[in-house]
């Protein structure tokens, strides 16, 4: 009986097994290559994430009247806001004060020159609107000092502005990313009215302060080690009760030292305007803004967290994102806290602090501004800004209090 053959499958036939073998590897190489591609653009994404950005021009000046001490500048979301700004220019005046807005049309808007143009000088076209106002402390005409703050990088310069009478209360106010400490000047009469000293920090790779290995920003992870002990130098010069104050990411900063500073005792309050709560959902939303896949916007948070990952992202050590998620950390904090927002602020939206408000409804009040961009609502508004401030310090038996033995 003759033996029966089975028939070979085709796909176990030799010819087929080297064509199988062929695509396996192909997908493989494939798969490689686009895991490398997604890893390199995952990294360059990450790199722009930590390296300290400088001032990138967003609004063009069509014209300057230096009869009328006019300017017009093409129009945004934020050259028609009403209010006094700021412009950072290049040419003969490198600062500029702008005030009022006195007509709008469909690509400009004419705003009152609060600082004096004359026909010699010369500004170039491309500028960026600022909300700083104040450029320098002695334009607060208000008796101030410079302090060196000793930290584990090297000497922190500082201004105090002292309150007019003593008091055991100080200020620690702490400017954002990609800024320096002149961009919370305009915060200081509020403080300095209410009879606080004021101390305007600076901290690593701000420009003002030395500069750490690498010179990465590391979104206050590593920046809120700087600003406490510019709290221990306030401490030595007489303050028993700090209150933090905190821009953008120096808001960031401040919750930070909210709950992990050797002086969390003394803390006695917060003030923060438009405040980084939860940095995943900021960079996923700017992410979204620039187009980038969510896909290829994980890749980059995930790899900022992972050393491995450094010569990529160019992060000097690895974003701790869970320790800057004070929306899980919310039980941490133990100091009353203000918050400044706008609905209107799409840089930072408003979502992380009302959810924030939401989770410790007993420590933390929200004034939200309606119309107002990042940072820009003591320019929008500066009599509500101060009056919710001095308020607030009023409730905290924080305002116009002398030394105390505590």
């Amino acid at each position: 009986m003759k033996a029966s053959r089975r028939a070979v499958p085709d796909d176990a036939r030799p010819g087929t097994v080297v064509a199988v073998r062929s695509t396996v590897v192909a997908l493989a190489t494939a798969f490689i290559s686009a895991t490398g591609l997604l890893a390199l653009l995952a990294g360059r994404v990450a790199r722009r994430v930590v390296t300290p950005a400088g001032r990138a021009p967003d609004t063009t000046i069509v014209d300057v009247d230096t009869a009328a001490q006019t300017i017009t500048l093409s129009r945004s979301a934020d050259t028609v806001l009403p209010g006094r700004y700021g412009l950072f220019t290049t040419g003969t005046q490198s600062y500029v004060k702008l005030g009022t807005v006195l007509t709008t049309r469909a690509e400009s808007v004419t705003r009152k020159l609060l600082t004096q143009i004359d026909e010699t000088d010369r500004l170039t076209s491309a500028a960026a609107f600022s909300g700083w106002y104040f450029s320098e402390p002695g334009e607060l005409h208000l008796p101030f000092e410079n302090v060196s703050v000793s930290t584990a990088l090297g000497s922190c310069p500082a201004w105090v502005f002292p309150a007019d009478a003593p008091t055991d209360i100080w200020a620690i106010h702490i400017h954002g990313r990609g800024t320096t400490r002149s961009e919370t000047l305009r915060g200081v009469p509020a403080f300095h009215g209410a009879g606080i000293t004021s101390m305007l920090a600076s901290y690593r790779n701000d420009g003002d302060a030395p500069r750490s290995r690498g010179g990465a920003s590391a979104l206050g992870a590593t920046e809120w080690r700087d600003v406490d002990r510019a709290i221990g130098h306030a401490r030595r010069s007489g303050a028993k009760r700090i209150v933090l104050v905190g821009w953008s990411m120096g808001g960031a900063i401040a919750l930070q030292l909210a709950v992990n500073s050797a002086h969390r005792d003394r803390i006695v309050g917060l003030v923060l305007d438009s405040p980084v709560v939860d940095w995943r959902q900021v960079l996923t939303h700017h992410a979204g803004l620039m187009g980038i896949p969510n896909p290829l916007a994980r890749a980059a948070l995930d790899a900022l967290a992972q050393r491995w990952a450094s010569p990529l992202t160019g992060a000097a050590d690895p974003i701790p994102w869970d320790r800057l998620d004070l929306l899980t950390r919310a039980d941490e904090l133990v100091a009353p806290t203000l918050i400044l927002h706008s609905d209107a602020d799409d840089f930072v939206p408003v979502g992380a602090s009302r959810a924030l408000r939401d989770l410790r409804p007993d420590l933390i009040d929200l004034e939200e501004f309606e119309g107002a961009r990042h940072t820009k609502l003591w320019n929008y508004d500066e009599e509500r800004w101060t009056s919710r401030i001095r308020e607030w310090l009023t409730a905290q038996g924080l305002s116009g209090a002398g030394a105390s033995d505590n």
